[in-house]
């Protein structure tokens, strides 16, 4: 009897294209999404001198994501992956997150910062721990300095009273819940 021999695959010995692939059409739509969240905000709060304070918070937060996008788009260019087919749905869907956050106030409005942030933390830590594995030191490095720009938008919100949002708990679980759904959706779409 002849044992069939199991091939093992060890990490660190070669990326799988099609995980980088997957990896870089999420985060190209995420990154547009919070684009998308950022200028729904600011079209509420930016034409009110009364939210200067955080018209200027969301518009340096929107110049973080944008920087993540362009990088994303690079990629895009570069031939690492496609764009997810949804694009479209999630520009409205972040647009709409962001009007309909900021017309709750601005603590629901860093209430979606919050929850958005704090749900690209665990994606990007998860990711990056791939990336290592895989020994793509480059996108690792590219991914790390973008998820601690991620948390330094977190921690900022969490500072502006996001858990003192009205209705915090359920508003944080759905965000967080849609954010989870994009994720798996984009990877395939």
């Amino acid at each position: 009897m002849g044992h069939a021999r199991k091939t093992v695959r060890r990490p660190g010995r070669r990326s799988d294209p099609g995980m980088i692939e997957a990896m870089i059409r999420v985060d190209h739509a995420g990154e547009y999404g919070a684009v998308q969240i950022y200028q729904g905000q600011r079209a509420v709060f930016g034409e009110r001198p009364e939210k200067a304070r955080i018209t200027s918070q969301l518009m340096h937060m929107q110049a973080d994501e944008q920087h993540h996008l362009t990088a994303f788009d690079t990629h895009i260019r570069n031939g690492l992956s496609r764009p997810t087919l949804l694009s479209p749905l999630w520009n409205l869907a972040g647009f709409v997150l962001g009007v309909g956050t900021a017309l709750m106030g601005e603590k629901a409005a860093h209430a979606c910062t919050e929850a958005v942030e704090d749900t690209i933390e665990d994606h990007y830590n998860s990711q990056i721990e791939q990336l290592t594995l895989a020994g793509e030191s480059r996108l690792c490095t590219q991914f790390t300095r973008f998820r601690d720009e991620e948390i330094a938008h977190k921690n900022l919100a969490v500072e502006e009273g996001a858990k003192d949002a009205a209705g915090y708990p359920v508003l944080s679980a759905a965000i967080k819940a849609g954010c989870h759904m994009a994720i798996r959706i984009s990877k395939r779409i």
